[in-house]
């Protein structure tokens, strides 16, 4: 048996790139964006009542998989490179792409007669197809006697993150415009997001990813410390 998905909107994400997303949502508090959708959902009728839900579940695509080859088995990065089931995990390279975050709905905006959910907490790249949308219901999507297996516990500080002076200035300049950028560049880097491969090479001191239209540059030193070396507007 077959079906055919549709989207019914997508993701408008503080993240431009994969790299640096947070591995699970929740995790980087700060990171924030918007669903866009698509017509006939975008009326203000589908959406009545859920002003007094206050996270809702995004059912979405992992669309920069679509092209990849599928495996029963993949690598996990708090395994540290050891393969694991890939029923097992979260991984994006599954059989039909499929996944879902829990996000907090910061407020609906009502333009031009269509409806857009401003969310935070997101793990979601910009342009992430939106499948459907539930609200979150505490009383049985939190199991707290649950066992998560390998990923029980939500994962530990790995790098000491610090702001040089000048991306103090830059990122107060940015902040009016991009409330809570210096918290979410700091949790995101506290985590880590270089691949396990990236992080064994010792002579690859530099890197950068993009955040809304910046381009955040970094600086390892001793191993476990991150410098923020330049927050530069792009475009």
């Amino acid at each position: 048996m077959s079906h055919t998905i549709e989207p019914i909107g997508t993701i408008h994400s503080c993240f431009k790139e994969l790299f640096g997303i947070p591995r699970q949502p929740g995790l980087v508090t700060a990171a924030r964006g918007w669903i866009e959708f698509y017509p006939p959902y975008n009326r203000a009728e589908a959406f009545n009542g859920l002003e007094d839900i206050s996270h809702i579940w995004i059912t979405f695509l992992f669309h920069k998989s679509l092209d990849n080859e599928m495996s029963l088995t993949v690598r996990p990065p708090r395994k540290e490179g050891k393969r694991m089931g890939v029923f097992a995990t979260r991984a994006p390279n599954r059989p039909n792409q499929i996944g879902q975050s829990v996000v907090e709905l910061e407020r609906i905006e009502e333009r031009d007669g269509k409806i857009a959910l401003h969310i935070k907490g997101l793990d979601l790249v910009e342009g992430t197809p939106v499948i459907d949308i539930k609200p979150y219901l505490p009383y049985v999507d939190s199991i707290p006697e649950a066992n998560g297996g390998f990923a029980h516990l939500a994962p530990q500080q790995r790098l000491l993150v610090r702001f040089s002076p000048t991306t103090e200035k830059q990122i107060n300049s940015f902040e009016q415009r991009y409330p809570e950028l210096r918290l979410l560049i700091h949790d995101m880097l506290q985590y880590d997001p270089r691949p396990v491969y990236l992080r064994k090479l010792t002579n690859k001191k530099r890197f950068g990813f993009f955040l809304y239209d910046l381009d955040v540059r970094v600086e390892m030193l001793n191993g476990d410390e991150a410098v923020v070396t330049d927050v530069i507007k792009v475009g």
